[in-house]
């Protein structure tokens, strides 16, 4: 069993440069099946989701391979358009690939996919959008069976800015004749980064930051090469630490305007907090303070994925904060853990109340998902003792290197395999 031991009480001091966006990556992975040649894609953090796209891609008769952190993409041929369920269980975004493949070659074969379990996250909008677009879609035997003759251009306008709807939208719309207009999109900045690459490799496609997106499909599209973008959790992740720790650090090839919800959070908690257009340094010298309600909403807002995070920085803090989950219906998993560690946190539905204490201590936790693993391991940095995280592959899902980035902003920290 693998699992992380922490010893708390060391502030962690230093700088760090921020991985790769695993928000953006795996988008980006589905989308080189609309291209017929080869994607050059630099910055490319190695976690397990990012296998899983491989393997994926493989399975569909692609090639992928690694030159340090740059990967290289070969889809000159697709020999299936279908995906084995264990394959789309593996990661919830998995279902991206149904928008590329059905660009790409007009059928597709896909089961419904697994990933964090964090309350319903239906693909309903997915499938809606793709309908509009002229595909056919027919659930039998747990799979659902896809088919488009020809896709065209449309209007469609999204019930909630979903960012996985807007993505496999995008994506299918490049192969479709004629213009889609896409309004009520998500917002997010991995979506400009698939934009991006887009672009690069010769689509069509306007206005991703933004509420309304265009899309010219059917375009000549082209080899490409693109640098992803920096992962603003994994930054928010040792912004958080730091914090939790009193402690001083400076984190690299990060756009502080991702994380303006974050880091003003943690001003308001008593934090110090510099920033320039690729960095971000905070310094921490005394207790946090308890903050206004944290409600969590689509980006621009506070990002869901970030609140159990921020939650771990804030239990010692002087004070009551409340937190209210607007995205997902079970992302309070992390909360029980906290408490064997002595934290003080009443949950009702989407609703926390966190009572700072003046001590946590350690204890044995359990990551229950990705970022509350992660979570976990910020609480344990500012707790007294020695702690053991285990179920870590949640984590290793979305951080490269977890542990040795710690490290090396001096945190107490090993990882184990008995």
């Amino acid at each position: 069993m693998k699992y992380l031991k922490v010893t708390g009480g060391k502030q962690l001091q230093g700088e760090l440069e921020i991985q790769g966006a695993k928000n953006s990556i795996l988008p980006i992975l589905a989308a080189t099946l609309l291209n017929s040649g080869e994607s050059v894609i630099h910055h490319c953090p190695k976690l397990q989701d990012v296998n899983a796209s491989i393997r994926i891609l493989e399975e569909l008769g692609c090639h992928a391979s690694w030159e340090d952190d740059t990967l290289i993409v070969h889809t000159e041929t697709i020999t299936c358009g279908k995906i084995p369920d264990e394959m789309m269980r593996e990661m919830r975004s998995s279902v991206i690939f149904l928008g590329a493949i059905l660009a790409r070659c007009g059928r597709a074969v896909i089961s419904y996919p697994g990933g964090c379990e964090l309350g319903p996250r239906p693909i309903d909008l997915h499938l809606a959008a793709l309908r509009a677009l002229g595909a056919e879609i027919v659930e039998k035997g747990g799979y659902l069976h896809c088919s488009a003759e020809k896709l065209r251009g449309c209007e469609i306008t999204l019930n909630l800015p979903s960012v996985g709807a807007t993505e496999n939208t995008i994506l299918a719309a490049c192969g479709a004749e004629g213009t889609t207009v896409l309004y009520n999109a998500a917002r997010e900045p991995e979506i400009v980064d698939m934009q991006n690459f887009l672009q690069a490799m010769g689509a069509d496609v306007q206005g991703a930051g933004s509420s309304t997106i265009v899309i010219h499909g059917k375009k000549q599209l082209h080899d490409c090469e693109h640098r992803i973008i920096a992962d603003r959790i994994v930054a928010a992740t040792y912004l958080a630490a730091a914090a939790a720790t009193g402690g001083d650090v400076l984190l690299r090839n990060v756009d502080y305007r991702h994380l303006s919800t974050i880091t003003a959070a943690l001003k308001e908690a008593g934090c110090t907090v510099r920033s320039h257009l690729d960095w971000i340094q905070l310094r921490s010298e005394s207790r946090l303070r308890a903050i206004r309600p944290v409600r969590t909403l689509p980006y621009p807002g506070f990002p869901t994925d970030a609140q159990a995070i921020l939650m771990a920085a804030l239990l010692k803090s002087s004070g009551t904060t409340v937190f209210i989950e607007n995205i997902f219906e079970s992302r309070y998993r992390h909360v029980a853990e906290f408490m064997r560690m002595g934290a003080n946190i009443r949950t009702e539905g989407r609703v926390a109340v966190v009572c700072g204490v003046s001590v946590l201590h350690a204890a044995q936790v359990q990551a229950t998902d990705l970022r509350g693993g992660a979570a976990l391991a910020v609480a344990a940095l500012s707790a007294e003792g020695e702690s053991e995280i285990s179920q870590v592959h949640h984590i290793d899902r979305g951080y490269a290197d977890l542990v040795g980035d710690l490290r090396k902003l001096g945190a107490q920290i090993i990882r184990l395999d008995e």
